[in-house]
């Protein structure tokens, strides 16, 4: 029986009481046993932690993992703690509170997370005993837990001012979310791979002729990568600069099951090559959609319109920025302790290939590393073949009974209401497809991105495949995560199957400004690989060219 029959035969039961929906944007493929093991906990404190910061009537959201796929699960919130939600909730708007929390990560949370990254960044796992190692592996899953649960507790802080916007100025003007987010581009330059490292390496670039001689040679791009490091003065600086700060990210996805950058160093490289040419990030054309948008709100609107729009693109920058800076390369790191272990495990013996060390749990990890008991090697293997064989298109949408209907916000106080209409809306923008039918050639998903784009189509399903694109593509794939920043300048347009008007795949194609494309369903069992492809972010079409 091979791996995929075997699948069909797996059962999928309902991890716990109430409705369990499936979360193919951010997880769209089966996830690895540890992070199974570690991200539930950490997610749901952070998830409940902002419900009760913003006075929402949420308790939490729940994760849980069955068969490897993601399955998530809302609890409201107990009927004696509503009081005190809706006392909370009266201070949200007048006080501001996104602020506080903006300030909270620019002061303290965001350089703290960076100094810990760097520190055990330092530390090359290759050069432990295995004793040692133990206790690295166990530093880097403390830290990883506690990154996840970042992530999560600075989630509101983005997405009320957005969804409070997409509310009011649709109210106003009838427009759909999907035009009201161009005026958004521009606020959230991480999401389009900018950042001062990468910056200073395109500046640095541009001025050192034999820099640019080593950036086209044709080299092998792991070599040519440390040569740009070993130059002298600024650009060998810059280099190692950009490529510490970005290269133990991984390139897509959260699990450790993921690739980082620095395993991919010809795609990082043809990145680089890349954003060099280009001069950095495209300019943002947001102000002429500020102002055609602002002239069909009424003028007794129009001070609210701009304090909205001021509110939503200062904290926009946090929908992308709590990932990049937090788990995403937290995971990168302790994939890396991961595979250093796997290695070792491989040497001698004990497993197949270094890689499959990546699905073991952390306890098996350390009783094999201890030299105890643990799965055999042939688990591995038949652990790494099932998750990177299959996808969430094979899992079940619905596990338990029907979701509730969300609660009625015509009998909430105004504060209350309001924020629970804004999450609302930028929850239903964030996991939102398409249900717009397809037809013939033409496949049709959210306009996430404007404009239009021919390209040659290139399906990648997971990021071990991120070397296969070359400059001009159309990438179609199932989701990306805000890490896949990093290979932007390579693109033409941006097609996935899941996620809405803000899943981390539009935000990226709008900050970059190449045509985007989400939500359509099944692009990649429709699209094969270097089709000819004309991508309408406007009209929100794929058409498949003859």
């Amino acid at each position: 029986m091979n791996v995929r029959q075997a699948a069909t035969e797996r059962r999928f039961e309902p991890p716990g009481p109430g409705s369990w929906e499936l979360d193919p944007v951010h997880f769209p493929r089966p996830v690895t046993r540890y992070w199974a093991e570690l991200h539930p906990e950490p997610f749901s404190r952070g998830f409940g932690e902002f419900t009760r910061f913003y006075g929402m009537l949420i308790d939490t959201m729940t994760y849980a993992y069955v068969n490897g796929f993601a399955y998530s699960s809302m609890r409201p919130v107990p009927d004696d703690e509503v009081p005190r939600r809706f006392e909370r909730a009266d201070e949200v708007f007048e006080r501001r509170l996104w602020r506080e929390q903006l300030r909270d990560w620019e002061e303290t949370f965001k350089p703290a997370s960076v100094k810990a990254h760097r520190e055990l960044q330092s530390v090359d796992p290759e050069d432990l005993s295995d004793e040692d190692l133990v206790a690295y592996l166990t530093r880097c899953r403390d830290h990883h837990a506690e990154m996840i649960f970042q992530h999560m507790r600075f989630t509101a802080a983005a997405m009320l001012p957005t969804g409070d916007l997409l509310a009011h100025v649709g109210d106003w003007t009838g427009l759909p979310p999907a035009h009201l987010l161009g005026m958004m581009q521009g606020a959230a330059p991480v999401s389009a791979g900018a950042s001062a490292e990468s910056e200073r390496l395109i500046a640095a670039v541009a001025n050192d002729s034999s820099a640019r001689r080593l950036l086209e040679s044709d080299g092998e791009p792991a070599e040519v990568l440390d040569g740009l490091r070993a130059l002298e003065g600024d650009t060998g600086a810059a280099a190692s600069a950009y490529l510490d700060f970005v290269g133990y990210r991984l390139l897509d996805g959260f699990d450790i099951g993921e690739r980082y950058a620095l395993e991919l160093p010809d795609v990082l490289l043809r990145a680089i090559r890349a954003a060099v040419e280009a001069g950095g990030t495209p300019k943002s054309d947001a102000e002429d959609r500020i102002t055609e948008v602002r002239a069909q709100v009424a003028e007794q609107h129009q001070g609210r319109f701009d304090e909205l729009l001021g509110e939503a693109r200062l904290m926009y920058r946090l929908r992308d920025e709590r990932g990049v800076y937090s788990d995403i390369w937290a995971s990168g790191i302790m994939r890396r302790a991961v595979l250093a272990a796997g290695r070792r495990l491989a040497g001698k013996g004990r497993i197949n290939d270094g890689e499959h060390f990546v699905e073991a749990g952390f306890e098996e990890m350390c009783s094999l590393l201890s030299g105890a008991d643990g799965p055999s090697a042939d688990e591995l293997a038949e652990r790494f073949d099932w998750r990177t064989s299959h996808d969430a298109k094979e899992a079940p949408a619905l596990l338990g009974p029907e979701p509730p209907p969300p609660p009625d916000l015509s009998g909430l106080p105004p504060a209350p209401a309001r924020i629970m209409r804004a999450i609302g809306i930028a929850i239903g923008s964030l996991f939102g497809s398409s249900e717009a039918e397809h037809e013939g050639q033409v496949l049709r998903g959210l306009g996430a991105s404007g404009g239009a784009y021919e390209g040659p189509a290139r399906r990648v399903s997971d990021p071990a495949e991120f070397d296969r694109i070359v400059q001009g593509d159309v990438l179609v794939t199932e989701s990306t995560s805000e890490a896949f920043n990093i290979l932007l300048p390579l693109l033409g347009a941006i097609v996935t199957d899941s996620g809405g008007l803000l899943s981390h795949s539009a935000i990226v194609a709008r900050e970059y400004g190449i045509p985007g494309v989400v939500g359509t369903r099944d692009a990649t069992t429709r699209i094969t690989d270097g089709m000819t492809l004309r991508v309408d972010g406007d009209a929100g079409e794929v058409s498949v060219q003859a």
